[in-house]
């Protein structure tokens, strides 16, 4: 019989939160819970498995008394059993002590197969997944939406999707796997299957049921710390125009989209940035390293971004800033790094890392901080990059702050890492007391530096000698040339689509004005789900989050779900027929009518305009 268990979470509404600016605090009294959404659709997709073969699903949670509550919900699903890591000793543990508890509870059994959701919509760290992973020795694959299981039970065939489309991994097992959106589906037990739930058994751990040492647990087992947290809630005009023919209300959003300039003739990348310093000297505190992702044959902006960031504050904590680079033929790349600010690339080059494999890259980077010794490594915030980050920290012990949206540095030369939470509301400064200092930084965020192509290259070859075997094998990768997503983030303007477009047959009206514009197209839940557009581009608590100059909802009721992925737009414009629709209240500019008429007008006003 298989095996599997199910890590679960236990978050507030995220919705009915509220930020408290007298007390700096986050109000949760009265603020319900519910089951993480990617934890309880990987317990769903748990049970189809076990439609097909014997399995055993026990769910797992560490928290409170009250986070019983989760495990009853998902017996009442179809798991077995469960248990509940409850102990005051586990208070105030980060994502490693976190990982750590749980890999000490599942390694008192033998499991063919440990989910965790994909990351929980509270912190939306996504690193208790792969941390587990690495302290149980397994391999792991994140991001899964799809899992068949081998009929010898020795093997899985998942589908990880990317920032590029999807790959297809045969994976041994016993292995950890995260949990994607879409794999199985988001459903909520009867009062009936609530109470017969009760009656499956729960056992409940303390800390000395697991450990005997208890330090590496709860606050003294956790690296980071968080430091005095403030809201970011900005407000928007709210500007509605209502009861107007189509051309004169989108004559009306044009003036007032003029009047906040958002048709400047300068594209993004061609706004004075900073120049890049010159070349600086090896730093006393080790060097500021920035973990270099390439993607389609070229360097992601996220790369350059990070490297025009770190050079404003390198030289300030004796350090200087450096490029980590592993891949095969990778070397035409180091040109631009350094142009970009890199004052040294060093270099992993061999044919077995020409594709990312989680292990291979852990390896090669957790003995290069442990042989140089940096002050700081920062990794983009991307599939790959969470995926590798979470892991060599666990490997190292080291504090990890992920998805950060600025980096700044405290009195004591400390590297001050903020971190948006509950969906980029709240932001919360993260600091470590381990070194090197670690980080992931959310893409479309940071501005690349002016590049200088006449510094010449300064290269260190990393040792690529006993690299061992990829545990996992990728049957294939699929690059989707339609996906508008792989840089969403990094997009100037972006034309949401909502389900009240009606159908994919409606799509090219959206695309016309995403033309005219020069802006990508993103989607709510409903609209991927729905398979209209590929789950890339879906913007949101399950999906990304933007920064665009200018967002257009076009048929999207505009739900938190969905507007939290799009707080930190400097203009949003709702078209939506229903005056009801709460996209109007997170919008500066909405236009109240028929999407199918407003649409067409605004696109030939915009082609006239540009």
């Amino acid at each position: 019989m298989l095996k599997i268990a199910v890590c679960v979470k236990q978050v507030p509404v995220v919705s009915m939160l509220k930020f408290d600016n007298e007390t700096r605090r986050i109000v949760r009294e009265g603020v319900p819970s519910e089951v993480n959404p990617f934890d309880l659709q990987a317990v769903t997709a748990c049970v189809i498995i076990r439609e097909s073969m014997p399995v055993e699903i026990v769910v797992v949670t560490m928290g409170p008394p009250q986070a019983r509550e989760a495990l009853v919900q998902c017996m009442a699903l179809g798991a077995d059993r469960g248990i509940h890591l409850s102990d005051r000793a586990f208070a105030g543990s980060d994502t490693l002590a976190t990982a750590r508890a749980l890999s000490l509870a599942l390694a008192r059994e033998a499991f063919d197969i440990i989910f965790c959701g994909i990351n929980s919509v509270d912190a939306e760290t996504g690193q208790v997944g792969p941390e587990l992973a690495e302290m149980l020795n397994l391999p792991q694959v994140t991001g899964v939406s799809r899992i068949e299981i081998s009929e010898a039970g020795d093997s899985a065939t998942v589908t990880r999707l990317n920032d590029d489309g999807h790959q297809e991994i045969l994976c041994p097992l016993p292995a950890v796997f995260t949990a994607a959106e879409g794999i199985g589906p988001e459903i909520y037990p009867s009062r009936e299957q609530m109470e017969a739930a009760e009656a499956k058994p729960i056992e409940t751990l303390s800390a000395v049921d697991i450990s005997s040492d208890t330090e590496p647990l709860g606050v003294s087992g956790s690296p980071t710390w968080v430091g005095e947290v403030y809201s970011t809630e900005s407000t928007r005009d709210g500007v509605i125009i209502r009861d107007l023919p189509a051309d004169e209300a989108v004559a009306q959003l044009m003036a007032r989209l003029e009047s906040r300039g958002v048709f400047g003739d300068r594209r993004a990348d061609e706004i004075p940035s900073d120049p890049r310093d010159v070349r600086q000297p090896e730093g006393a505190n080790g060097g500021t390293w920035i973990v270099a992702e390439t993607l389609r044959g070229r360097v992601r902006p996220v790369t350059l971004e990070l490297l025009g960031e770190a050079q404003k504050f390198a030289s300030c904590v004796g350090s200087r800033v450096e490029a980590m680079l592993i891949g095969h033929g990778i070397r035409d790349h180091v040109g631009e790094l350094t142009a970009y600010g890199a004052d040294c690339v060093h270099l992993a080059d061999a044919p077995k890392l020409e594709h990312y494999d989680t292990e291979l890259y852990t390896g090669i980077l957790a003995r290069a901080i442990e042989a140089h010794h940096p002050y700081a490594v920062l990794i983009p915030s991307t599939v790959n990059g969470r995926d590798l980050a979470a892991r060599v920290a666990a490997r190292l012990g080291l504090g990890l702050t992920g998805d950060c949206i600025g980096l700044d540095t405290d009195p004591e030369g400390r590297l001050v890492q903020l971190k948006p939470a509950f969906g980029g509301s709240i932001v919360a400064p993260i600091l470590s007391n381990t070194s090197p200092q670690m980080a992931t930084v959310r893409p479309g965020i940071l501005t690349a530096c002016e590049p200088d192509r006449s510094i010449e290259p300064l290269t260190q070859d990393l040792p690529i000698n006993d690299l061992g075997e990829a545990r996992v094998t990728i049957l294939e990768s699929v690059s989707d040339e339609s996906l508008e997503g792989v840089e969403l983030e990094h997009s100037r303007r972006v034309i949401g689509v909502g389900k009240g477009i009606g159908g994919p047959e409606n799509l090219p009206m959206v695309r016309s004005l995403a033309d005219a514009l020069e802006a990508s197209i993103g989607a709510t839940r409903e609209v991927t789900d729905a398979g209209w557009l590929p789950r890339q581009v879906q913007i949101g608590l399950s999906g990304k989050a933007i920064a665009p100059e200018l967002y257009i909802a076009v048929a999207i009721r505009g739900p938190f779900n969905h507007t939290v992925g799009i707080q930190r737009s400097g203009t949003i414009v709702a078209i939506n027929n229903s005056a009801r629709s709460p996209i109007f209240r997170a919008a500066d500019f909405g236009i109240i009518g028929d999407y199918a008429e407003i649409v067409p007008a605004l696109t030939e006003a915009i082609k006239q305009r540009m």
